[in-house]
């Protein structure tokens, strides 16, 4: 379990403990008495994101006014499943002549891995991520991510129910299915290290741990993982089908996308702020990691469709998965990894472009907004 201190000392990676006693025990200070330093006034000169020394519980002033802006946007995207129809998802599923049988894989299997993905990406930030990072800007966001990845997971589960299938099938898919089961015990590694009670930050070797689990989690699993998923079932809404299942994809695709793009604007400001980390040999790591997890996914696009189903085929992924790795490295400072590699489903560039994150649903979906109603036009 994780273990909170008490009194004034450090929490978790650095930051100041939240227990600090403020009671009548501590004597006033008379008014020629210098505050003492770990006492003062936080300025936003002072904050970091990690091995910060400022009080996390003070979220102003804002010094990394991008991470606040982020978690507003977060906050006016809010929606939940059980708003969403699926009385024609459900009509389709029970007829016998509704789906082949490839296209009824594809939706299990992408179920199969979504519908615990999204915990543990929920256990990384509450049990892991979040103690380590110590701006309360950044803080903030991270919760409102938490609580996203609990909506994400709602969904998955809203689907499986709704469409009847055998939950005890679909929710140990991670253990039983070989191209899902791979996927994970890839990224497991990287939440023991943050969730281990005992890691801390401030060494070089563990502040590159950490720098290197959120590059993992936001350009790989969340920015590269999930990717063949949300085409595959968006090409069903394209196709009219399973549009139920496919507007709540949507939704979790614009979540996701602000998830990667905030992991990375992290990454970077870390990279930013502790440019000592950025070494040719963590580079060189990174890398590696990155050519591993196109491999992986890659082999989950062919185990998902093993024959061409609604006008996609594996290999169109392979060169999926290339162009999206190619741009996560540039995000974050690297050189593209696989040259001439291009985008075969530009369907889904509207919907993935960072830069167009109030603009990722196609016209015939209204974008929600906190009180709006969802429906298909």
């Amino acid at each position: 379990m994780l273990q909170f201190e008490e009194n004034v000392t450090t929490h978790g990676s650095g930051a100041p403990a939240s227990g600090m006693q403020l009671g009548s025990d501590v004597a006033p200070a008379s008014s020629e008495t210098t505050t003492a330093p770990e006492f003062r006034r936080v300025t936003a000169a002072d904050k970091r994101v990690i091995n910060g020394q400022t009080d996390v519980n003070q979220l102003v002033p804002f010094k990394y006014k991008w991470a606040w802006e982020k978690y507003l946007s977060a906050c006016a995207n809010h929606w939940m499943p059980q708003e969403i129809q699926m009385s024609r998802d459900i009509a389709l599923w029970k007829d016998p002549n509704g789906l082949t049988d490839d296209e009824r894989r594809v939706i299990k299997r992408n179920l199969g891995f979504f519908v615990t993905a999204d915990s543990l990406a929920a256990n990384n930030i509450v049990l892991g991520t979040y103690r380590h990072i110590t701006a309360p800007e950044c803080r903030q966001y991270l919760l409102r991510q938490a609580f996203e990845e609990a909506i994400h997971t709602h969904a998955y589960q809203y689907i499986v129910e709704s469409l009847g299938l055998d939950e005890g099938e679909i929710f140990n898919a991670y253990h039983e299915i070989s191209s899902i089961r791979d996927k994970d015990e890839f990224l497991i590694p990287f939440i023991d290290t943050l969730t281990d009670p005992a890691f801390k930050t401030g060494t070089l070797e563990n502040d590159q741990q950490l720098l290197k689990s959120l590059i993992v989690f936001a350009c790989i699993m969340e920015g590269l993982f999930f990717y063949v998923g949300f085409v595959q079932i968006l090409a069903f809404g394209r196709q009219n089908k399973m549009t139920g299942a496919a507007e709540q994809y949507q939704y979790i695709l614009r979540d996701e996308s602000m998830h990667c793009n905030f992991g990375i604007d992290l990454i970077n400001q870390i990279k930013l702020e502790n440019p000592q980390l950025w070494t040719a040999e963590f580079r060189e790591e990174i890398e590696g990691l990155m050519r591993k997890a196109v491999d992986l996914e890659y082999r989950y696009a062919e185990d998902t469709m093993p024959r061409g189903v609604l006008g996609l085929n594996a290999p169109m992924f392979k060169e999926y998965l290339r162009y999206i790795a190619n741009r996560r490295c540039q995000q974050i400072g690297l050189d593209p990894m696989f040259e001439g590699a291009a985008n075969p489903f530009p369907w889904m560039s509207e919907m993935t472009d960072l830069k167009k994150e109030r603009n990722f649903f196609e016209t015939r979906v209204i974008e929600y907004q906190t009180g709006g109603a969802l429906s298909w036009d």
